[in-house]
């Protein structure tokens, strides 16, 4: 192996000096170059001990004092060629197979913020819907984030990468926060690992966002038409008087919500069973219970497979849980709030 961990090297198109800091395999390293980490072709750099001995001294001409704000901030992070905004870089990191062919063994996954702000970040990575990793941290202007390593061999499993930004330093005028998803498709990401190699560049990336958004203003509606017309009109800071109690647990059997179930449609009943549970929902978290228990029954499945797939997305939904009961049997499952 040419380069070692902890060996200097000079980059040669740019003529910086910087450290190897990790060996990716045997023809890439990631190196280290002004607090930058970014991955390089070993044929890409060169040890410095030839630049050392022949480059001269230069004599630096006396010039004008300047002042820090006159000095343009460099944007470091261009090595991944990446254009203003908000991306996420994949670094293919090759091995060999049987055939002694090069084939891709992990992805290793950055964030990279090429924008003037910072922003604090929530990630998940999710295959089919199912949590695998979750991190929360932050990202300054101008920087990279090191997220993690995936299996190649996962992109069969459909993996989303989920964000939630927020600025770091939050104004009136910017969007409380904003969110973000990537689900690219295998045969997608083969193809962008196939356009980098020839290239020969190291990363390939997908874009997030390119400006944080601005906050939406909304405007007040004129609600003493609707009063004038007859139509009961609450104080918001009443309006808990006037909801439903909350209920630690729902019975979704069709016969218990409608008086005529048999006049209903399979969709009808369908949509009904479900609008009621996310009804009780919302009121068992805005009354902050614990536990929730929704009876939905056995049947074919489709209603407890439909509040499943609520559940995996619901904000405030610590756990679910489908398991036999002693009242309800297997017919019912226990949420878990917090």
């Amino acid at each position: 192996m040419k380069f070692q961990v902890g060996d200097k090297i000079v980059v040669n198109h740019s003529n910086e000096d910087g450290e190897v800091v990790e060996i990716i395999n045997d023809k890439m390293v990631l190196v280290n170059v002004r607090g930058v980490k970014f991955p390089a072709y070993m044929d890409q750099i060169d040890f410095p001990y030839f630049k050392m001995f022949t480059q001269q001294k230069i004599v630096k001409p006396k010039t004008e004092h300047k002042f820090i704000d006159d000095v343009k901030r460099e944007k470091t992070t261009g090595r991944y060629k990446v254009a203003d905004g908000v991306w996420l870089a994949f670094l293919p990191v090759f091995d060999k197979d049987i055939f002694d062919d090069d084939v891709v063994e992990t992805l290793k996954i950055y964030l990279i913020n090429q924008t003037a702000v910072g922003y604090k970040f929530r990630f998940w990575l999710r295959y089919r819907g199912e949590t695998d990793l979750e991190l929360k941290n932050e990202i300054l202007s101008l920087s990279d984030f090191y997220l993690m390593d995936i299996p190649f061999e996962s992109l069969n499993d459909a993996p989303g990468f989920d964000f939630e930004f927020s600025l770091l330093n939050p104004e009136k005028s910017k969007a409380e926060y904003y969110e973000a998803s990537l689900k690219p498709k295998a045969r997608q990401v083969f193809q962008k690992v196939e356009e980098a190699r020839i290239k020969g560049d190291a990363t390939f990336s997908f874009p997030l966002f390119t400006t944080y958004p601005a906050r939406v203003v909304t405007e007040k509606m004129d609600l003493s038409k609707l009063n004038k017309a007859g139509y009961k009109m609450y104080d918001a800071k009443d309006a808990r008087k006037h909801l439903p109690s909350a209920q630690s647990v729902i019975d979704l059997h069709i016969e218990k919500l409608h008086d005529k179930p048999s006049a209903l449609s399979s969709f009808e009943m369908l949509t009904l069973q479900l609008d009621t549970f996310e009804k009780y929902l919302e009121l068992a978290q805005l009354n902050h219970l614990k536990e929730f228990t929704v009876i939905h029954g056995i049947g074919s499945g489709k209603l407890r497979d439909e509040i499943h797939e609520i559940l995996r997305y619901k904000k405030g939904v610590s756990s679910f849980v489908n398991q036999y009961h002693p009242w309800y049997g297997y017919g019912a499952t226990e949420i878990y709030l917090g």
